[in-house]
């Protein structure tokens, strides 16, 4: 399963098999997933001590939690004792510690082991030394990311690089201010197809006239195929007669403070690999996070943030949230139409790709860098 020549202006793509071969998803599971920066909370969603919430990264469920002292931290939720779940739920509080559902062997949230039944008889145990298996942890953006990583890559360059690349420098997102604004809605879609089909979808626009009337008719440039990311610094504009960025392109809410007046009117997308996507319009930022489960199955987790005091008021953001929604409801049905494709003797190949979606061939050949350089 390999690229495969195609007539001059065409772009070959992965076959298939990259998209249903398990083998292929674990390894991707463990040198991609496993190996990367993950985005895996919002901070805000963990406001205080015991609060937690439990993340599939890879093949492993981490535990993110806040610790007394109002850090996050994360570990690997995996008692030390004979390896059952920590924590079985996907969110929660808990009042001062950890405890296993099985043998009640009992962490700080600091991860240290405090207690367990008999311990006393064993002085001599190092209670850090037998605490969670820590996970090193970045907050940015408002967002945690965690690296499963023993020797994190530099998150300056990976993460943060993407940013660079997409927006020319980190100032561009900053005026955001994407750490301070609050939640105004939050909706989890179940997608049955493989993570990279979503990446590529959101990559590109050759598909946006024929499945997003909404979105080309609040960003004309659309129509024409070619994707925001298409040049360093670009946005596209909104349309002459339109107000915001709503599903009927009526005005929206206030300018976000520190959005330079060169940003205004306009709409900026950033992927950030391998899982997450960033939309950012003038009054609001639509952030989305891929958790890849199975070969044919991604759970995508999508914010839409606003400014606190437009969430705090109650007012009525759904005009907004109804714009991208009808978005990822569009695109996630094109991939899952896809997905059954990719078992077919006709895909076994793979398929081609125009010159405006060279962001895929690019996408592809990081891919399969990571896969096949055993040194990672």
């Amino acid at each position: 399963m390999t690229l495969t020549g195609q007539p001059t202006g065409l772009i070959p793509t992965l076959g298939g098999g990259y998209y249903t071969d398990p083998a292929i998803f674990a390894a991707e599971q463990e040198k991609i997933f496993e190996r990367l920066w993950f985005c895996a909370v919002r901070s805000a969603d963990l406001p205080s001590a015991g609060d937690y919430r439990t993340v599939r990264i890879g093949r492993e469920s981490v535990l993110v939690g806040r610790g007394r002292d109002g850090g996050l931290r994360a570990f690997l939720n995996v008692c030390r004792h004979r390896g059952a779940r920590l924590c079985t739920e996907e969110s929660g509080t808990v009042k001062r510690a950890f405890q296993c559902p099985y043998h009640a062997w009992t962490y700080g949230l600091d991860g240290k082991l405090i207690a367990a039944p008999n311990l006393a008889n064993l002085p001599d145990i190092d209670r850090a030394e037998y605490g969670l298996h820590a996970v090193h942890l970045r907050e940015w953006l408002g967002y945690a990311w965690v690296c499963l990583a023993a020797d994190p890559p530099s998150f300056e360059a990976g993460v943060e690089g993407a940013v660079r690349e997409r927006l020319g420098d980190l100032e561009s997102i900053e005026r955001y201010g994407l750490d301070g604004l609050s939640v105004g809605r939050r909706i989890t879609y179940d997608v049955k197809a493989n993570w990279k089909l979503i990446v590529e979808n959101f990559m590109e626009c050759y598909h946006c006239a024929t499945i997003h009337p909404e979105l080309t008719e609040v960003l004309p440039e659309f129509a024409d195929g070619y994707a925001a990311q298409y040049y360093v610094g670009h946005g596209a504009e909104f349309g002459e007669d339109v107000e915001g960025f709503t599903v009927d392109g009526g005005s929206g809410f206030e300018r976000l403070d520190g959005v330079a007046d060169g940003q205004d009117r306009r709409y900026y997308a950033i992927t950030i690999r391998p899982q997450v996507f960033v939309n950012l319009v003038p009054d609001h930022v639509i952030f989305h996070r891929m958790y890849p489960l199975a070969p044919d199955r991604t759970v995508v987790e999508c914010d839409w943030l606003y400014s606190k005091e437009v969430v705090a008021a109650g007012r009525d953001v759904s005009r907004s949230v109804e714009l991208f929604h009808r978005v990822n409801e569009q695109d996630f049905d094109a991939c899952e139409r896809c997905q059954p494709a990719m078992s077919s003797r006709a895909y076994r190949g793979g398929g081609v790709l125009m010159p405006s979606e060279h962001h895929i061939g690019e996408f592809h050949t990081w891919l399969l860098t990571r896969l096949e350089d055993e040194t990672r």
